[in-house]
């Protein structure tokens, strides 16, 4: 799938129309049959799960299909009117109730791109992909749904304070992109994996502290979900349910802003 996906990344021009979609795919299986030297072909014999730890310009949000969102393109679920708000195109979340704000559509196969910056120590947010109706619908302030695939993003003091206040070392989550399925979602995750397999744990740490900004890339493709932070591919998962629903974006309890959020749906 990810050979695919980058074939289909390379030549923006043939997403317009089926016809074009049908030339692809066969252009495509042409190629691999002559074995031309694509650099996404060379990738084909990589197991699925393996990630590339390469820094890379992966996407690029002139070229067709990519939009900008803006507080039109957010409906609040369970925050209050400070939860998160909007100066243009980016935002300043409160932390306050824990909850999330939710996009006012649902998507299926996506790219998004987003910068988002702790304002505090040990800062706690994230963003859901794939949560339906049936998780935030009522959902009452201080919860999050039960329900999507939660790409975490953690300040890296987070563990120091973990294990000041527990006197245990952080060997469940790390700050550098963990993703992993809430509630009642399921995912098959890449490795690294946490202890309980779980969660799929970066391999690589690129993450900026607070008070840095950081960029998230986030592709979800045919019930498959990977995650590059600041140029590099770090985690992801496949056989994801549910693969369709509103993407989230979370409040933990601490502040933290948000920016530069552009979309790309996929066929």
């Amino acid at each position: 799938m990810r050979l695919v996906t980058d074939f289909f990344n390379a030549f923006p021009f043939l997403q317009r129309n089926s016809t074009s979609s049908a030339l692809m795919s066969l252009v495509f299986a042409g190629c691999c049959l002559l074995n031309v030297g694509f650099e996404s072909i060379a990738e084909a014999d990589e197991p699925a799960e393996q990630t590339s730890n390469v820094s890379v310009k992966i996407f690029d949000t002139n070229a067709p299909g990519w939009r900008q969102l803006d507080g039109d393109d957010f409906v609040r679920v369970n925050g209050d009117d400070q939860t998160l708000t909007w100066e243009g195109t980016e935002a300043l979340g409160s932390g306050q109730p824990i909850g999330v704000t939710r996009t006012n559509f649902e998507v299926k196969n996506f790219e998004l791109v987003i910068q988002w910056k702790h304002l505090k120590p040990a800062g706690n947010s994230g963003v859901f992909a794939w949560v339906p109706m049936s998780a935030l619908k009522d959902l009452p302030p201080n919860r999050l749904p039960n329900t999507g695939i939660e790409v975490q993003m953690l300040d890296l003091d987070y563990g120091r304070m973990y294990t000041e206040k527990t006197g245990k070392p952080p060997t469940w989550f790390t700050s550098h992109g963990d993703i992993f399925a809430v509630g009642k979602s399921s995912m098959q995750p890449f490795p690294p994996l946490s202890p309980d397999g779980h969660r799929s744990f970066p391999s690589a740490e690129t993450t900026n502290p607070h008070g840095e900004w950081n960029q998230y890339y986030v592709r979800g493709i045919n019930r498959e979900i990977r995650l590059w932070v600041n140029g590099v591919e770090v985690s992801g998962g496949r056989s994801c349910s549910p693969d369709e629903g509103f993407l989230c974006l979370e409040s933990e309890g601490s502040p933290i802003r948000f920016r530069e959020i552009w979309l790309r749906e996929l066929p």
